[in-house]
């Protein structure tokens, strides 16, 4: 029998250049994927993007990957916000995606007291925050694993890493964030656009024209002009 449950593309936006952004960004899109019961499907550029062509022709796949998927989850870490990624956000209130703002840091960073980064990266609509404590997540999740296992002898780091202990306690972690996730997508697909219905095609002829995409021009009003139709038979705009 086929399943009649929505699913929805999730674009992935994120920190790509390392170990550590690649195996994360991995492991959070398929728990994400998993929790949400294939709900969210999260689109990471990083299998997308071909290093070997030019900068600009990166950016064009990305940004018309952003704006093609439904919504969009965005890494917000480090003691300084990615700029790309900051550049990716805007792209999607400018199209009025529903938008989550992820942030596992647990440093604060940022000018304001609300939200933990730079004011001007907030009150958007369609949008909410998570905001965690991975090395708090983590920590929870080894001392729950220790209290299971308080009549064996106590391990030491061989044991822990043979028996794949901290990779066990960085699962635990990446769920709690990955269900934390589906909550805020689940938030901000049920509210409705704000972008007025008049301006609907204005908006996305715009945004086919002003990142100065390569390509026949016509062609790429007409790509927009497919995925506004889309978004709208999906009740996402």
């Amino acid at each position: 029998m086929k399943s009649n449950k929505k699913s929805y593309t999730v674009y992935f936006a994120s920190e790509l250049f390392s170990l550590k952004h690649l195996i994360g960004n991995a492991y959070l899109a398929e728990a994400i994927y998993e929790k949400s019961h294939g709900k969210y499907l999260c689109v990471l550029p990083q299998n997308i993007e071909q290093r070997r062509t030019t900068a600009h022709s990166i950016r064009d796949v990305d940004i018309r990957t952003l704006l093609a998927c439904d919504l969009a989850l965005f890494n917000y870490d480090g003691t300084e916000l990615d700029s790309g990624t900051v550049i990716e956000f805007m792209f999607a209130k400018f199209a009025d995606i529903p938008a989550a703002i992820l942030r596992s840091d647990f440093r604060h960073g940022g000018d304001q007291v609300g939200d933990p980064w730079n004011l001007m990266s907030s009150f958007y609509p369609r949008t909410t925050s998570v905001v965690v404590n991975s090395i708090g997540l983590y920590k929870t999740a080894t001392q729950t694993r220790r209290r299971a296992t308080t009549n064996r002898a106590k391990a030491d780091e061989v044991v822990r890493l043979a028996g794949q202990h901290s990779s066990a306690d960085a699962q635990k972690m990446c769920e709690h964030i990955a269900e934390a996730c589906v909550r805020a997508l689940d938030k901000v697909t049920a509210i409705e656009p704000v972008m007025p219905k008049h301006l609907r095609e204005e908006v996305y002829q715009w945004l086919a024209l002003m990142p100065n995409l390569k390509g026949n021009k016509k062609d790429l009003r007409r790509e927009l002009e497919i995925i506004l139709k889309n978004k709208v038979e999906r009740d996402l705009l």
